[in-house]
């Protein structure tokens, strides 16, 4: 929500963050660049996604004319919401959930974390790998049996309240734009998804036309997002 209510900062920081790496590791002769990316970059509804989609993008472009090995890895939630729940029903609840539907991939950290550095040093360039995520988790079951395992009874002892999805937020997320696509590694967990091809002159050209918009903070930049991004869907922002 702090990006979608902030749109030009996260172009700023993610996008022309991400350029100025790439730049900086072609300057210095880095050997490897390692993006992490996001579940949130596929068919993105929001800024956060939209503007990793871009990284992404930035990431391909680079591997077909640097020096450098690019790869981006792309996973979804570590179970951020855990640590929140315990908090919540340790103080007599409600627990919060926003939405009774929404499903959410879960990994550990640890186990994340392994799998993005086994992708980046299995890369070879322009790779944008996958890593299987396991099976989605209910947000609603979740909640649920984290109150029963507290010895408490969801909806008696602890109330579950319902507060709406977040600005840009999806009840699902997606780590493929094409499933079928995807190619198996050494690693079980990890996959190569198929690159979209990018057309550099185009690409570039886009590439200005978002570097003025955002530092003039034109009030329309989400309209110049969609001309990179075409399947970002534009949510309309209260604020």
């Amino acid at each position: 929500p702090l990006m979608e209510h902030n749109c030009v900062e996260a172009i700023y920081n993610n996008v022309f963050g991400t350029y100025n790496l790439v730049e900086l590791c072609e300057e210095y002769e880095a050997e490897r660049f390692m993006m992490v990316s996001t579940d949130k970059a596929v068919n993105p509804t929001n800024v956060m996604g939209a503007t990793k989609r871009m990284c992404e993008m930035i990431v391909q472009s680079a591997s077909t004319h640097g020096k450098v090995k690019y790869s981006a890895t792309r996973f979804g939630s570590a179970g951020s919401v855990i640590p929140l729940f315990k908090r919540q029903i340790a103080n007599g609840g409600p627990v919060t959930v926003t939405d009774k539907r929404i499903i959410r991939y879960f990994m550990t950290i640890p186990e994340a974390s392994q799998l993005v550095l086994q992708s980046g040093a299995m890369a070879k360039n322009g790779e944008l790998f996958v890593l299987d995520m396991g099976q989605p988790v209910k947000i609603l079951d979740l909640a649920e049996n984290m109150i029963r395992l507290s010895g408490l009874v969801p909806g008696e002892d602890i109330e579950i309240k319902f507060t709406g999805l977040r600005p840009g937020e999806k009840l699902y997320e997606e780590l493929l734009i094409d499933d079928d696509n995807k190619k198996e590694t050494a690693n079980k967990r990890i996959f190569i998804g198929q690159p979209i091809k990018i057309d550099e002159a185009e690409f570039d050209e886009k590439m200005k036309e978002l570097e003025k918009a955002t530092f003039s903070e034109d009030e329309n930049i989400r309209q110049v997002v969609k001309k990179l991004v075409p399947e970002y869907t534009i949510q309309q922002i209260n604020n």
